[in-house]
């Protein structure tokens, strides 16, 4: 309170705009994801009438969720989703880490040529075609492992990473080998520690890419019990194909889950698709804030 009864009249009105724009930003994210919410809720005779800006449902019902969750399309595409997902980022974190690590260390051979090489993949990325031949050719089609390879590590995260170890400082690393530590135990021990808050950001850079991909999974995974939730979504939301969710008996009947609004299974699908994103998120949120040297020297 002391601090804002120092402040200027300028500086209040300045903070008022900020926070107020804050605020407003805010409200822009959360309705869209408040208003699908409360659509899932809504009662199914009700929903044809149900406002794109309310954000309470309109009486309750847990139709919609119950056939959502219990449809073995959707608990398969759950289930491929979070194992596919969480193999892709634990390997490209991995990978994209000890790749960075070794080419931030200035006695690295071919270092130069290493890191040109890896600013060509950004400018000339390899189009569908030579993919899907490579994928073929190494007995990845129709296997998620041409899914889960995908992008396994990304040059720009690589950058980045590269960066962040150039900046950790030499005395760390010679007190560490002073200590008799030999590179893998000073790589696991001592610099995967520091970078917690980068590692975190990369691991969530790397949960949304492969968590959204589905164009890779269309083309490479035939067998539909094989593919991720991003694909069984784009089938049901995308392509209108209510049979899929609702199935055959009922869509061509006149009763149980053909009077659910195709509207309120379009919003509870979308919302089953964005909640672990939405879940993780705030977990990994706290190493944003968190000072990447914090307490690494002293004296």
């Amino acid at each position: 309170m002391a601090s804002q009864s120092r402040r200027t009249p300028l500086e209040r009105i300045e903070y008022i705009l900020i926070v107020s724009t804050l605020l407003l930003l805010v409200v822009f994210t959360l309705q869209p994801l408040l208003n699908l919410l409360a659509l899932s809720f809504t009662e199914p005779s009700r929903v044809a009438g149900f406002s794109g800006l309310s954000i309470i449902p309109d009486g309750f019902s847990l139709e919609v969720w119950s056939l959502l969750l219990q449809h073995p399309n959707v608990q398969r595409g759950l289930f491929n989703s979070i194992w596919m997902t969480a193999t892709s980022v634990t390997i490209g974190v991995l990978g994209t880490a000890l790749m960075a690590w070794g080419l931030s260390r200035p006695g690295l051979p071919g270092r130069r040529l290493i890191f040109i090489a890896v600013l060509v993949t950004i400018v000339f990325e390899p189009g569908i075609i030579p993919d899907y031949f490579l994928m073929k050719r190494l007995g990845l089609l129709n296997t998620p492992w041409a899914v889960i390879m995908y992008k396994v590590i990304s040059a720009w995260y690589l950058i980045i990473l590269v960066r962040f170890f150039e900046e950790i400082p030499k005395e760390l690393l010679e007190a560490a080998e002073l200590d008799g530590a030999n590179p893998f135990q000073t790589f696991f021990l001592v610099v995967l520690p520091l970078a917690r808050s980068a590692l975190a950001t990369i691991a969530l850079f790397y949960l949304v890419l492969h968590w959204n991909e589905f164009f890779r999974s269309m083309i490479y995974l035939n067998d539909q019990t094989k593919w991720p939730l991003q694909v069984v979504l784009r089938q049901f939301v995308i392509e209108g194909d209510r049979v899929a969710i609702v199935g055959a008996a009922n869509a061509s009947g006149n009763i149980g889950a053909a009077q659910i609004n195709i509207r309120a299974l379009k919003a509870g699908m979308i919302f089953i698709t964005i909640l672990p994103i939405l879940a993780i998120y705030p977990l990994i949120l706290k190493f944003f804030t968190k000072g990447t040297m914090s307490g690494a020297l002293k004296g």
